[in-house]
């Protein structure tokens, strides 16, 4: 069905014509200048102004111009048939650590060393495409945390998002654990009780913010919000260099006490991804948390189509600008003309 945003719009339709109709018009003034070859130039125009058909033309190019801006100022659209949206559901926010330690080689997809983000990214994409009923957000922290996608239906974008998140675009530098969780207590505290859950994922420490994250874990939990935590991160890894080889710890600031802590007081769980397969097991246990009935809701697909009739208004001026170039007057004067035409120029000059 065709609607139009701004109908109000359509009252300005008659405006060139009363401005036409009833503006004061300007006093014609005598010329200032003499020109010697204005002769000339009045027979040139006299001739273009005897074609009649012309005017008419650009009148109607003029009329359909507006006419055309006018209806892309009512900002038309089509909206679709009514969706209907799942009655069943969660409000999900995913909480995901992008600071510079997620960029740690010590993860193995296909034989093949890859970075901690890169594994969370693959699945992570695929629990949000499972998540079909869920409104789902995503929050990015490091040194601070940011709203990249609220909670939505829309799980392509929440998807698209995520994969385009990379390491640098916040202060890589630290981790506000806190300040995330509390961003998204702000973003679920509204939602339907028994609905609000939180999935953090974290390869370190809280040292930045000014929320401590025990103290958001306590607020969320007033707020009924379940917050599930997961650590990331290899326990082991060989680091081969000219003196031989050493297992090091590369999770060793990896604050689990406090996100059990944080997960437990809100009823959540706390879960250790050491490797793909922990991480995949732990959204296939968080795939199983219970759904719960929620209203009914609808919705119409809507597509903008103001870009049409503005499009076709910018053609038509492009054509009237063509119609009022005086193309006879560039090159349909014959040799004897031009000559006149120069003579009568140098003679003005001196």
């Amino acid at each position: 069905m065709l609607e139009f945003t701004w109908p109000w719009v359509f009252i300005i339709l008659p405006l060139p014509y009363l401005v036409y109709k009833f503006a004061t018009r300007a006093p014609k003034q005598d010329a200032a200048l003499y020109v010697p070859f204005f002769s000339m130039l009045s027979r040139l125009q006299s001739e273009g102004d005897n074609i009649g058909s012309g005017r008419a033309l650009s009148l109607i190019l003029c009329t359909l111009i507006w006419l055309f801006l006018v209806l892309a100022g009512t900002r038309p659209q089509w909206l679709g048939d009514p969706v209907q949206l799942p009655s069943t559901g969660r409000d999900l926010m995913l909480s995901v650590d992008i600071s510079g330690s997620m960029e740690a080689q010590d993860m193995v997809i296909g034989n093949r060393q890859v970075s901690r983000i890169a594994v969370v990214k693959e699945v992570i994409s695929d629990f949000v495409e499972r998540r079909e009923g869920d409104r789902l957000g995503l929050i990015l922290f490091a040194a601070h945390a940011y709203i990249q996608a609220p909670l939505t239906f829309d799980r392509e974008t929440v998807g698209t998002l995520l994969e385009e998140a990379d390491i640098g675009i916040i202060e890589e530098s630290a981790t506000a654990i806190g300040e995330s969780i509390g961003l998204g207590v702000k973003h679920l505290r509204t939602r339907p009780e028994n609905s609000r859950v939180l999935v953090l994922l974290t390869d370190g420490v809280n040292n930045s913010g000014e929320i401590d994250p025990l103290q958001a874990g306590e607020l969320a939990a007033v707020e009924g919000i379940k917050i599930y935590t997961i650590g990331i991160g290899a326990d082991q890894v060989i680091q081969r260099s000219f003196f031989g080889a050493r297992a090091i710890n590369p999770s060793a600031e990896l604050d689990e006490e406090v996100l059990t802590e944080i997960a437990e007081s809100t009823g959540g769980r706390y879960f250790r991804a050491r490797d793909v397969n922990d991480l995949v097991e732990i959204y296939e246990e968080l795939d199983k948390l219970e759904a719960i009935e929620q209203d009914e809701q609808t919705y119409r697909p809507t597509k903008v189509l103001f870009y049409w009739p503005l499009g076709i208004a910018l053609l038509l001026s492009f054509l009237l600008a063509l119609l009022t170039i005086p193309w006879r007057d560039i090159f349909g004067l014959t040799q004897e003309e031009l000559e006149e035409t120069e003579s009568a120029l140098s003679e003005g000059s001196r």
